[in-house]
């Protein structure tokens, strides 16, 4: 089975790993530092970056960050994983869908722009399959508001817009390094902001909310072991071993995205004109790091042409349910019908093969079988 996704290793990797466990830290040492440095230059921050376990964690820690409570209302895409919108249903947020342009799969700016009101405290967006939000039209309408922008970038390390990386568009960005993203820490993720305010809630709620400045504390005479707890947080920090592989990732992230590029255009030289068939795009303001192919065939044949490529070995996936179909958000008194836009794609979208470790053999092998499911 071709996998639609995986990591992409090598000795260099298991080298960095192997020092990490000789080395005196196994978390919360050098290594992690020199991580979070290492994604900060990736994403255009002047301040490091806030390495945590994993995406979701990264999410969580973003949106405690931005205050996100009960009550507050969350703007965000339906056509994501559920984590976009959970991890802002678990602190409180009174979750809100906006649809999505037809053309990228992203959150549609006029479509946040309509559910915009002094209740909102965050707009969250996804750089759908690696392609960056409309960060220039979202954030001063989000702003102006009172609210920030927050970009969910599990799918878009290394992309840009208009020049700048992803990282530096939004207010608040999250990045995932599961093994499937454009770089693995195996399981990890990261948080990135120029903004005191939010990197230093982030920093503390990925550290159970712990204050250990004196000058900060409450109680600070207590003695040199002295530490307090002013806000709740949780254990989201990231061990040493697992910053290694990844500042050993980062090093090769643009070989992977060129691999991911060239992938891409020849998937799209071999399905170009094909009938019922939409090929994936990006606006030519942005320049993305593919994270997925997504295709869109006609939705009444679907799940066939999903079950043929299976059973030929072709391990495609569907990225992704609407996250307002899930059973847990229907219970909540979401229904179905809500984002027409976002539940079209979700009909039609099939996930091809797409990481850095396939060959051109088996990019051409999916061509062929994808085009045989097709007739």
């Amino acid at each position: 089975m071709i996998p639609y996704g995986r990591q992409s290793i090598d000795e260099s990797d298991v080298h960095a790993v192997v020092a990490a466990l000789r080395s005196d830290w196994l978390t919360t040492g050098p290594a992690v530092e020199a991580f979070e440095a290492a994604v900060a230059d990736l994403a255009g921050t002047a301040r490091p970056a806030v390495a945590v376990t994993s995406g979701t964690a990264a999410l969580h820690v973003a949106y405690a960050a931005a205050g996100v409570r009960s009550g507050v209302k969350v703007i965000t895409t339906p056509f994501t994983f559920a984590a976009t919108a959970s991890t802002a249903a678990l602190l409180g947020g009174r979750v809100v869908f906006a649809d999505v342009e037809e053309a990228t799969g992203n959150i549609d700016a006029d479509a946040v722009e309509a559910e915009l009101d002094e209740d909102t405290a965050v707009v969250a967006g996804v750089d759908y399959a690696g392609v960056p939000i409309d960060a220039a039209r979202l954030r001063p309408l989000a702003n102006a508001a009172g609210a920030l922008l927050l970009e969910d970038a599990a799918h878009s390390l290394g992309s840009t817009l208009d020049g700048r990386p992803v990282g530096s568009l939004a207010d608040i960005t999250t990045f995932s390094f599961f093994p499937t993203k454009n770089a693995t820490t195996a399981e990890g993720g990261a948080v990135v902001t120029d903004r005191s305010d939010l990197w230093e809630r982030s920093r503390s709620f990925r550290n159970h909310g712990l204050v250990r400045e004196p000058s900060l504390q409450r109680y600070p005479d207590e003695g040199a072991w002295h530490q307090e707890v002013h806000e709740f947080g949780l254990n989201y920090r990231l061990p040493d071993v697992l910053a290694a592989l990844g500042s050993s990732q980062l090093l090769r992230l643009q070989s992977f995205k060129d691999r991911r590029a060239a992938i891409h255009a020849r998937y799209g030289a071999a399905f170009e004109g094909l009938d019922g068939v939409v090929l994936p795009s990006a606006p030519p303001r942005a320049d993305p790091m593919w994270h997925l192919y997504p295709l869109r065939v006609p939705s009444e044949r679907r799940r066939n042409i999903f079950d043929a490529l299976r059973a030929d070995g072709i391990g495609v996936q569907v990225n992704y349910v609407p996250v307002y179909w899930h059973p847990v958000f229907e219970d909540l008194g979401y229904r179905r019908g809500m984002c027409p836009v976002a539940e079209d794609w979700y009909r039609r979208e099939i996930s091809l093969p797409m990481h850095a470790g396939l060959s051109d053999d088996e990019v051409d092998r999916v061509i062929e079988s994808v085009r045989s499911a097709l007739r």
